[in-house]
């Protein structure tokens, strides 16, 4: 594997860790941010709702101007407004200033989401696409796993706004790593032409194609039913089960690594039983091991461990899923790749905003609500696997050395 192939894993996954780091850092905030602010619970998770819907939202705007201008320009926009949203979420008095200035946050965020992808797809497409995803989800797993103990690090001695001190901090570092070590990979002359009509007709194109949109929506009910233990998990785990804000991360991690390390195996996986048939697979386990713990959970069977197991296991299926259905997505698309990462992020976190809304509106305190809605996305997504892959036959391919 050469210097430069680590060296873009490397960079890609620090930047991707960006917009993650601030929602995972973020999750053991909650029900201090709740007390501090004299907030609902309602309203604290709508915090981190209005978060997933602008960063799935102007996902949109950032690979139409990628593909325009280049990779690196976006990028450095993206992370001043995320720093700007940091600085002033540090400050908020109130709730509603919270919301809003994560709503700022978010904007920025989307930048390092979409053009990440984008740039692995300038440089690979199928199996080593698949490879490189990977090792940029194995760069950004820091988040899940250690996000979430640094988090309550510093909550504990310094409250909650230091959080967001932190991933201003974190943006900064990323813009310099743009400086010193991303090259540009959209060279000027292939660079879409800059027009509205021109965006709108790849756009259009992209929305009427069958085989992208179920792949999208593969991984996106698989994004969507994260997103749901993610809104719900930190007040089961602490006002339910009693745990501290500490034993919360440490359990968190715990699904953070079964999704990262199972994402390792994808494109060996993918290289000896075929892109397509993987995924399917893995779609069946991680719906399979979902309606196992809905089951348990209704029959009053669930406790912490089991819910716990259950989780790592569905979650590591997911691990499988997600980074290859994108790929998918985006091989066939090499010279609009920037909008069509955009536009698959855009709906996919926009299926997830979805969800955290649903999840907080049917929250009861107890892990029946989140349980339920993590089992109906892994059977959609499960379905949409075998009507989306049906039928294409993949050869077993060898990875490159």
């Amino acid at each position: 594997m050469s210097s430069s192939y680590v060296k873009n894993a490397v960079v890609l996954g620090l930047l991707s860790a960006v917009g993650p780091f601030a929602i995972d850092m973020y999750l053991p905030a909650l029900p201090a941010i709740s007390a501090d602010l004299k907030a609902s619970t309602a309203a604290t998770q709508m915090t981190l709702m209005a978060f997933f819907v602008t960063l799935g939202l102007c996902q949109i705007f950032y690979g139409p101007v990628s593909d325009t201008m280049g990779r690196k320009p976006p990028l450095y926009f993206g992370l001043g407004l995320f720093i700007i949203g940091s600085i002033g979420c540090a400050m908020a008095s109130n709730i509603q200033w919270l919301i809003a200035l994560r709503v700022v946050q978010g904007i920025g965020a989307a930048s390092v989401m979409v053009i990440p992808r984008a740039i692995i797809r300038d440089l690979h497409t199928g199996i080593e696409a698949t490879r490189l995803m990977a090792l940029v989800m194995l760069v950004f797993s820091v988040s899940p796993i250690l996000a979430p103990l640094f988090g309550s690090a510093l909550i504990v001695p310094f409250g909650w706004r230091a959080v967001f001190l932190a991933v201003t901090v974190a943006a900064v570092l990323a813009a310099i790593l743009i400086a010193a070590f991303l090259p540009e990979t959209r060279l000027p002359e292939d660079r879409v032409k800059a027009s509205l009509g021109n965006i709108l007709r790849h756009f259009w194109n992209l929305l009427r194609n069958p085989r992208f949109l179920g792949l999208v929506f593969i991984g996106g009910f698989g994004m969507a039913s994260f997103f749901a233990f993610l809104a719900s998990s930190s007040f089961i785990y602490i006002d339910h089960f009693g745990l501290t804000p500490t034993q919360y991360s440490l359990a968190f991690s715990v699904n953070a690594v079964g999704f990262i390390g199972a994402s390792q195996f994808a494109a060996a996986l993918g290289a000896r039983f075929g892109m397509a048939r993987m995924v399917k697979i893995a779609a069946f386990s991680y719906a399979f091991f979902a309606v196992v713990l809905f089951a348990v959970t209704s029959m009053g069977a669930s406790s912490l461990p089991v819910l716990m197991v259950l989780l790592f296991l569905s979650f590591a299926s997911l691990g499988l899923v997600i980074p290859s259905s994108m790929v998918l997505a985006l091989d066939d698309h090499g010279p609009i790749a920037g909008m069509a990462s955009s536009l698959a992020g855009t709906l996919q976190m926009l299926s997830g905003g979805v969800v955290v809304a649903v999840a907080s509106f049917f929250f009861d305190g107890t892990a029946y609500p989140m349980v339920t809605i993590i089992a109906l996305c892994a059977c959609c997504a499960l379905g949409l696997s075998l009507v989306t892959l049906r039928g294409r036959p993949e050869a077993a391919v060898q990875l490159a050395e």
